[in-house]
């Protein structure tokens, strides 16, 4: 097999994860080394744009890209091996190199990133739900606080067309809504069976089939197989039976060959089987069609809330198909992030103030399949790769930024597609327990200290960075502080063999009381506690708000 080339290597491989989680928060230190990494490469812009790289051997599993006009340089040193960590001589010079890594060189001398050794803070948080009996920002979990609009099964807009024949969904809807209704009536007399199925053949990627005016099924297909093909049993009656199929889209796809043709939508076959006419089946996909793009709630702005007809008097709708749910809330205190944490409700969309906030879909499980409790970075990128959280939901917290928020009087709105219970949803706020770093003797110097002073790079060492992440945060104490061979991770770091124990008291007259700190990693900052030996240093603290904020 072909050894991977540079150009292969990931550029971070701890990257493979999401670097914004899906409540669009940072994810650290992903994010950061990411951050770092975009930096890196600009520091090397010229020389990339200015001419090709010359691609070299350093060894087995170890090349150099060289970028050199003139006397702009820039270079990337790779060692492609999964295993071994590897130290080579280049223009002159040792670099070490950690396995499965690439190492940036601006100036093709001095190293100001390598992919495996990370500069940036890490974090342990929590989102904490708060109940109403807590705190007046939480959602009011009593259905009298709720109120609520049926969204009408079938066509009930004056927009609407008919044809012949079953139509690719795309096409119809031009972006103006996620829905498609294609509805049907079919006379059923003497050929009523005892039991009648109807199969739907779709493009994808999810649908709701309504059989006079209830829920028959609902079928969505995956990434993998967005393509629906699926056999309902509904119960019809003697004489006109209505049929109604709601069509959706779940996020288009945006790569791949000719993926603007793959399109969606019931585009057919469409039967009913188990007929007592010739063949038992009775073929719907030819047959005089009507179609209502969209929703009726859409059309009425049901979103913003301030629409007429909200219903707060009869019997409060749970785990029903095409509810819409209104409710008001004050904003949660403090400054931390918010989130919404959805679960009891199946899938739909939600508002807040008239902004969405995104399309919830907390009862879609992820697969048990291919599952691991750890995870090794290094070596090629597969899809089945560090899968994690099996068998739970895809997702359940939805952020919500504050600027959407006023302190008071807050509206959110919920299009309920499958059927939920919007009393069980709460509020939760973001709080950071820890934050850490973990940093060697032998990692780059802080990116951003190059462009102060590039040609003194080499005299500047390495340094551990803790910055609070809100502007009016300060270090508030140090959980943890060890110089030598500290182990383990943020939240279970311990003391290796080798500890300086001036660690912890440098660290705190450094850090506590200020938002941000930096301290060298180095015998100058806290002597040599073992000689010889590789050493690092590592530290978990906690941020909390200042006086002047509280």
């Amino acid at each position: 097999m072909e050894e991977p080339t540079l150009t292969e290597v990931p550029a971070d491989h701890s990257l493979l994860q999401v670097t914004i989680l899906m409540h669009r928060l940072m994810n650290m230190p992903k994010w950061g080394h990411l951050k770092d990494l975009h930096k890196a490469v600009k520091l090397c812009e010229e020389a990339l744009i200015a001419t090709e790289p010359k691609i070299t051997s350093l060894g087995p599993n170890l090349e150099a890209a060289v970028y050199k006009t003139g006397s702009v340089c820039a270079a990337f040193l790779a060692n492609v091996d999964t295993k071994s960590d590897k130290t080579v001589n280049f223009s002159g010079n040792s670099y070490h190199l950690p396995a499965w890594s690439v190492s940036i060189l601006p100036d093709c001398k001095n190293v100001v990133l390598n992919t495996a050794k990370i500069n940036s803070a890490s974090a342990i948080s929590n989102f904490v739900t708060k109940s109403s009996k807590e705190d007046i920002s939480s959602l009011e979990t009593s259905s009298s606080k709720w109120s609520w609009i049926n969204e009408p099964v079938g066509i009930s807009k004056d927009d609407i067309f008919s044809k012949t024949g079953l139509l690719e969904q795309i096409n119809i809807t031009a972006d103006r809504s996620d829905y498609l209704w294609y509805s049907l009536s079919v006379d059923l007399k003497d050929d009523l069976g005892s039991q009648t199925v109807l199969h739907i053949e779709s493009l994808g990627h999810a649908l709701h089939a309504f059989v006079n005016g209830k829920l028959a099924g609902s079928h969505t297909g995956n990434k993998d197989k967005p393509k629906l093909n699926v056999d309902i049993p509904i119960k019809v009656i003697y004489g006109n039976n209505q049929i109604d199929l709601l069509s959706l889209t779940v996020g288009l796809q945006n790569y791949g060959a000719f993926f603007d043709r793959w399109g969606a939508g019931i585009t057919g076959p469409v039967t009913l089987k188990g007929l007592k006419n010739g063949n038992n089946t009775l073929d719907l996909s030819s047959q005089k069609w009507t179609y209502q793009v969209g929703l009726k709630g859409e059309d009425l702005g049901l979103s913003s809330g301030s629409s007429e007809g909200w219903n707060s008097q009869s019997t409060f709708p749970k785990n029903q198909p095409l509810i819409w749910y209104k409710t008001n809330f004050d904003a949660p205190s403090g400054s931390n992030p918010v989130a919404i944490d959805f679960t009891g409700m199946g899938k739909g969309e939600a508002w807040v103030n008239g902004q969405s906030i995104g399309r919830y879909w907390p009862t879609y499980v992820a697969s048990n399949a291919d599952c691991t409790d750890s995870c090794n970075y290094r070596g090629p990128f597969t899809q089945t790769k560090c899968h994690m959280n099996c068998g739970k939901p895809s997702q359940t917290l939805y952020h919500v930024p504050r600027s959407f928020l006023k302190p008071n009087g807050n509206t959110l709105v919920l299009f309920e597609e499958n059927g939920g219970d919007p009393t069980q949803i709460a509020f939760a706020t973001k709080q950071l327990e820890s934050l850490c770093a973990h940093v060697s003797d032998s990692h780059p110097p802080q990116i951003d200290l190059w462009n102060q002073d590039t040609t003194s790079w080499g005299k500047v060492g390495p340094a551990l960075l803790l910055n609070c992440p809100n502007h009016n945060q300060v270090i508030f104490s140090i959980k943890f502080a060890s110089y030598g061979t500290p182990l383990g991770t943020c939240g279970n770091f311990y003391r290796g063999r080798c500890s300086s124990n001036k660690a912890l008291s440098i660290v705190k007259k450094a850090c506590i009381g200020s938002r941000s700190c930096s301290i060298g990693v180095s015998t100058d900052t806290f002597g040599d506690p073992c000689r010889g030996v590789p050493k690092s240093l590592a530290v978990e603290a906690t941020c909390a708000y200042s006086h002047t904020d509280l």
